[in-house]
């Protein structure tokens, strides 16, 4: 007799005829929690019910280990919770094949077994780093961020795109893997120098402009409390930029549909970083020249009202962001720039998409943008008569 605590199986799956089309199926559908908390009781808290296991392994980088890992190990140790931590370079530098390599060779030689947690806590380097890990160790592991800047709060910890750098391109080896779960200590942001949060602040500005006029217009209202690190401002900006990026990835989470509205700004953002270094230049300062970039072709056409390309330029310059090609702190070479686009061309399906602003909330795709456009857009030092 079998054991009654034996799971049995049983199919009868029958053998198709000659002219039967064979087909393979997958379906999936990702929810996780996204959780704004204060304080590191509360964060051990929602990353103590995401692993029932009651194990996790930690990846951050070596400036955030200093800051706060060492405090949430000891609170998750209280709630019964084994943890080991791995702590990279800070940097995006980090962001690169063989860190990711290095990460896969520590997990396989530890004791992390296919049903525990791999907790990704710093910025977005760790973030899309250990996000990547996580897909590709055992084919998959569970994984929560744990955002501690405010770009990683608002965009990357959200969306599962994860991912490592390669010289030719950003972002370019990577998945699509969702997390468990997202826990954003506003009280790491408190620890942020300033222009970590003008970086972060970028990517949220962004998701106003293309989706959300009160999100644009509660920027420009809490401006200096959030520039100011205001904890009650910092958690309002992070909870309704967090609800929109999470609506516009629902929208299209695989990006089969490569016209989205979440690429302002990236375009030329992510070929300035390349031609850059992947590091000199932020990944929110690169977007912030970007959208300025985007908004000039867009004014060029008259596909925008002046006024509104006036505003969005004007809370970039409040912000302390770059909107010219000579205050990103780097060389970046337009031509070079251009010449980087053909790769962003070549992943994108041979179309370089531009997102176009015609108004707060509103875009426009366009896959006509000329070299020409780009060029006079990046030669521009602001839109002419604007933000001065």
């Amino acid at each position: 007799m079998i054991p009654l605590d034996v799971h049995v199986i049983h199919d009868e799956i029958p053998v198709p005829g000659p002219d039967l089309p064979i087909e393979g199926r997958a379906t999936r559908t990702d929810t996780y929690p996204v959780a704004i908390v204060t304080g590191t009781d509360a964060t051990a808290d929602r990353l103590t019910a995401l692993a029932p296991q009651g194990r996790m392994a930690i990846v951050t980088d070596e400036t955030v280990a200093a800051l706060h890992v060492r405090a949430l190990v000891d609170a998750l140790d209280r709630r019964g919770i084994t943890s080991t931590v791995t702590a990279i370079p800070p940097g995006e530098a980090s962001k690169a094949l063989d860190t990711a390599v290095g990460l896969l060779d520590e997990l396989a030689h530890s004791s992390v077994g296919r049903r525990d947690l791999l907790v990704a806590c710093g910025g977005g380097v760790v973030l899309d780093t250990a996000g990547w890990v996580a897909s590709a160790y055992m084919r998959g592991i569970p994984y929560a961020n744990v955002p501690t800047t405010l770009l990683g709060a608002v965009d990357a910890a959200i969306g599962g795109k994860v991912a490592v750098d390669h010289t030719v391109a950003k972002n370019l080896i990577g998945a699509f893997y969702q997390p468990v779960g997202v826990v954003s200590n506003i009280e790491y942001l408190t620890t942020l120098p300033g222009r970590q949060i003008r970086a972060g602040l970028a990517e949220v500005i962004k998701k106003g402009m293309i989706a959300s006029p009160g999100l644009f217009g509660a920027i420009e209202t809490d401006l200096e409390a959030i520039l100011a690190q205001d904890v009650a401002a910092l958690e309002r900006l992070v909870r309704s930029a967090s609800a929109t990026k999470c609506e516009l990835v629902a929208r299209d989470p695989y990006e089969d549909d490569l016209r989205r509205p979440l690429n302002f700004g990236h375009t030329v953002g992510h070929a300035v970083e390349t031609v850059t270094g992947y590091g000199p230049v932020l990944h929110g300062e690169a977007v912030a020249f970007g959208m300025a970039v985007a908004t000039r072709i867009s004014l060029a056409r008259g596909w925008i009202d002046p006024g509104v390309a006036d505003r969005l330029v004007t809370l970039l310059r409040r912000s302390g962001l770059p909107y010219a090609i000579g205050q990103l702190g780097a060389a970046a070479d337009p031509d070079a720039v251009v010449a980087a686009l053909g790769k962003i061309r070549l992943i994108r399906a041979g179309r370089l998409r531009f997102v176009l602003p015609l108004d707060v909330g509103t875009v426009a795709i366009a896959d006509d943008v000329t070299d020409e456009e780009i060029h006079r857009a990046l030669h521009a030092p602001v839109p002419t008569g604007l933000a001065r």
